[in-house]
This record gives C-alpha cells, structure tokens and sequence, in this order.
C-alpha cells in the first residue's frame, strides 16, 4: 500500500465520520471560532481564521510551532491535507445515504476526543456536520468548525488520532465509494412505495408446500473430511429445478441460512446445507483450545471440493430407492449460495481461479490496515502453488452473499467464472468491506451478473437470527461490532429470499415470470428507510473511477 493509503486512514477516519453521521433536528445559537488543541498537559488556541490561512499557505499556525515538534511528519501534512479536503456532499445525500444504526457508534467513537463539559458530544457532532455541509463547496473540516454549535471546540488530538489510525481502511473507502456511486444510483431522490411497474406476485413469501429436513452424515475418505449435511425439501421438489448448495461463512454453521433454505424449499426446491470441517464453529472452538489451527491453508482447497462431494453423494440418493428424494434431484444442474468465506467459495466452484502470487507479496506487509476478511485471505500464502482452478461444471449459477474476493483471485482470477453471478454489498460491513471484496471484484465477473446494495446492512445482516444471538451486549470497534442483525435485519433477508428465489428460477421453465425481480425496479421498490436496496448489472462510469484510483493505490 502506498504511504498515502496510510493517512486516508488517518483522515478518512475523521471525514468519514462526518460522512456516515445520522442527521439531528439540533441547531446551534454560536459557532465554533476557536478550536482548542490538547496535547498532553498543553493546551494551544487556534482561531478559525488561522487555520483557513493555513489552509492556503499550506503551513501549520503559528501558534502550533511550539509544539509541531511532538507531532510526526506525517501527522503535519495529515493535519494540512484535511484542513485542505472538502466532501461534496449535501444534507439530503447524507440523510439517504448514510442514516444507519452504525451513524451513532462511529459519532460516539470520535465524540471521546472532543472536550465538553455538558457531555453533549455526540449532539453537537450531529448539528456542526448538517449545518456544515450547507457551505458552498461542500462540507469539510473547516465549514464543521464554523457551524460547531459552541465558541470553543476543543479536540484532545492524541486521542483524536488513535481513534482515527485504528480504522479499517477498507471499510471507509467503500464509504467513499457509496458517495461516488450516489447520483447513478437515484440516492438523492425519494422512494416511491409505488411501484412503476405491476410485480406479479411477492417472491418473498413462502410457498405452499411444507419443508422436511434429512439430515446426513458425509464421510470424505479421500479427504478424511466428515461432512453433516441438512437437505431441505418438500413434496412439490421436482428435478427440473436445480439442487442448491449452501456454503457457510468462518467459524460457523450450517445453519447460517436456514431461513433462507426453507424459504426455497417451500417453493419445490432441494437445498443442501452442509457443514465444512475445517473452518465451522466446532473446529474455530478447538483451535481455542490450542487442539489445531484456526484455518490450515488447504481449506480454500477443501471447501470447493465439499461441496462436489456433496453433489456425488446428492447424486447417489437419486438413485436410491426408497428415498424420499429419488429422481428428484437435479444434481447435474446445481446452483450454490455462498456466504461470507462461504461466498469466495461460492465464486472458486463457479471457475474463479484462485491466484496466490500477488497474495504471497501482499500479505508480507504490514497487515494492521488489513480488514478481517483480507487477514483471512492471507492465510492461503502457506499454499505450495500459486494458482488453482476447482471449478465444478455441475454448477448453473453461483450466488455470493458478503463474500471475501479481493487477494484470493489476483487480478484476472474472477473474470474465469463460468455461470450467471450475484453478488451482495452492505455498506456498513467491517468483517469483509463492500468496496474492497465485493464491488472491485464484481467489475471483472463476466455477464450476466447482478451487484445487489444493502445500504446500512453490516456484515451479518444476511444471517439466519439464531445465529446472531451472541452479537448481543458485543463492543463496537473499527474492525467489528455495531452489526444490525435480528429483527433489526428482517427487510434484508425478506430482500435475500425474493433475490435468491428468483435467481433460482432462472435455471427453471419459470425463468420469465421470476426475471422482473432481478431488477433495480424491484430492488427500489423493496427498500425501507432504514435499507435503501440497489441493483445493478453493471458499476456507473463515475463509481468505476472511484474503484481505479483504490486499485492505483
């Protein structure tokens, strides 16, 4: 990463809080003339006006002489560089765009490093970021100074810079990015709850035929990979829709998705949850018990291989007789659901080549910029190859739910998928950040493909609620926490059901009538306040020069 990248964490840090601040009905009766700079046991006054000479001279104030010696090099320029940095952005984009649970936790994150006695920081974040961001050019550090509702802001600027330099990069880049593709994608204007064109019926209601559950237990003898298997299916399951394999994320269950399964199967579909060994909650449980490695390398190997061995063995219980799944299943015209580590494997069967030698350099760097999903990645340097391709051609359609992409395929890796591709992004995920996994990726899969934005979704938005019980009480940092999950997350998974349902039916003789809900109209129409949903098939002009420049950098 080049040294610039290093200070967007920095100042991204700062300025994307502005951006990603819920709105306030607050007002201010004085604006800020003076901001108040702590450090340590010294304290420096700093007038507004100074500070925009600054901003022209490019030279720190006088005032600030003094004490420039206990702040790096970097810092300094940091420090001008921001005074410099203006974000077009207008209250309406900011209201649209980023009016999420996650707003609060990042305000109550940078509220520490301001002083005030009535403990109203947060509040006052709220008022100098909407009133600033009514300036002429556009809101910035210096029009948040002039509207701060308070004669003095005073900034205790060690603290101000760990809570900043602890960020994940990633994620505030994709924050960067959702304000690039914000026009292209209508976020500036009202939703209408009216659709303008007539939907059929509701893809995400469950279907009439009740769901059974076989549960099987798998022996990989060429792998020594014991897989538990939940088949979800129902007696309106036919074989001229295909099988679906779900693929669960690191450290978790087959489970992860089981509305979602059942959802399918009550519409005539067989889904095949499995379980892979090497990287679900039992095996994370036993690395903590210092019983084995969290992930050995080979399980971007195996992961693939789980699930056409799942298939073989799907394969054989269509021929058995006396199973309740015989000639029902469409083994030779599968589809599979990824989600998360579970999604990246989602894209491998579907042909994505993994491509390891950009990855082996990469990850001997500094890794502490590293979201979790890119850390993950790092872990497949340990292979002896530097690429592989496990494509199964069983596979008629991949869909990747918040899936790792970004070092695992090198630069050409996914533009090798084979099948029809969807992807999801959620703007506020920290574990695996949209810009960097899943929005520079989708650019390189070949059509027909579909990105699907969750505005405001975190991470495990998408996940089955009785796996998301632990978030509770859960610390909010830079990396993890702050997730909307549960009911909080509903409108997701019943925009995931229709999605997935349709998508499905794209490998069936009911392709046409399900083909309008793998549409933007749709998509709109099924956004709430609190989730704004996109689709698109193809990245804006405007958005794709925001995703060159992360990848110049």
């Amino acid at each position: 990463m080049a040294k610039s990248w290093i200070s967007l964490k920095k100042l991204g840090g700062f300025l994307c809080a502005i951006v990603l601040a819920q709105l306030s009905t607050n007002t201010c009766a004085k604006a800020a003339d003076t901001v108040v700079v702590r450090f340590g046991l010294f304290t420096e006054a700093i007038s507004l006006g100074e500070l925009q000479k600054a901003a022209k001279t490019k030279k720190l104030p006088g005032s600030l002489q003094p004490y420039s010696k206990g702040l790096s090099q970097q810092q300094r320029q940091l420090f001008l560089k921001a005074l410099n940095l203006n974000l077009p952005v207008n209250v309406v984009t900011i209201d649209r765009l980023i009016n999420t649970q996650i707003g609060t936790s990042i305000l109550n994150d940078f509220a520490t490093a301001l002083a005030r006695k009535d403990k109203a920081g947060v509040q006052a974040l709220r008022a100098g970021l909407v009133l600033g961001s009514t300036a002429p050019k556009g809101l910035s550090i210096l029009s948040f100074i002039a509207a701060y509702p308070s004669k003095r802001l005073e900034i205790n600027l060690p603290q101000a810079f760990k809570v900043a330099g602890s960020l994940n990069t990633a994620f505030w880049r994709t924050q960067q990015f959702m304000l690039a593709i914000a026009p292209q994608l209508d976020l500036l204007t009202p939703h209408p709850r009216t659709p303008q064109i007539a939907f059929p019926f509701d893809p995400s209601q469950p279907g009439t035929a009740q769901v059974k559950v076989l549960k099987l237990d798998l022996n990989d003898q060429k792998h020594n990979r014991k897989i538990p298997v939940d088949v979800y299916w129902s007696t309106a399951a036919t074989p001229d829709k295909p099988v679906i394999v779900f693929s669960h994320g690191f450290g978790s269950v087959r489970t992860d998705l089981r509305y979602l399964a059942e959802h399918l199967a009550s519409h005539g579909y067989v889904v095949a949850a499995l379980e892979h060994p090497g990287s679900n909650a039992t095996n994370v449980d036993s690395a903590l018990q210092g019983k084995t490695r969290v992930v050995k390398p080979e399980e971007f190997l195996r992961r693939p291989q789980d699930i056409s061995f799942v298939l073989d063995e799907l394969e054989k219980l269509n021929q058995t007789a006396n199973n309740p799944l015989v000639g029902k299943l469409a083994t030779t015209k599968a589809m599979v659901v990824g989600y998360s580590f579970g999604g990246g494997t989602a894209l491998a069967i579907a042909g994505a080549e993994l491509q390891l030698e950009s990855l082996k350099q990469r990850c001997k760097q500094n890794l502490s910029i590293l979201s979790l999903g890119e850390g993950m990645q790092c872990i497949a340097q340990e292979l002896p190859e530097n690429s592989y391709q496990l494509r199964d051609t069983r596979i008629k359609g991949a869909i990747a739910l918040n899936p790792t992409t970004s070092l695992i395929f090198g630069k050409t890796g996914l533009t090798k998928v084979q099948v029809p591709t969807l992807i999801l992004t959620s703007s506020a995920d920290k574990t695996t950040p949209a810009l960097t996994e899943q929005i520079t990726g989708f650019d390189k899969i070949p059509s027909p493909k579909w990105l699907v934005g969750v505005v405001g979704g975190t991470h495990l938005s998408v996940k089955d609620p009785s796996t998301t019980m632990d978030q509770i009480g859960q610390t909010n940092t830079p990396i993890s926490g702050g997730e909307v999950v549960g009911e909080q997350a509903a409108d997701v998974r019943k925009l995931v059901k229709a999605l997935t349902l349709a998508f499905a039916a794209q490998l069936t003789p009911e392709a046409k009538n399900y083909a309008i809900f793998l549409t933007s109209d749709y998509a709109n129409f099924s956004s709430t306040p609190a989730f704004p949903f996109r689709l698109i098939t193809q990245i804006p002009p405007n958005a794709m020069a925001v995703v060159k420049e992360f990848i110049e950098k």
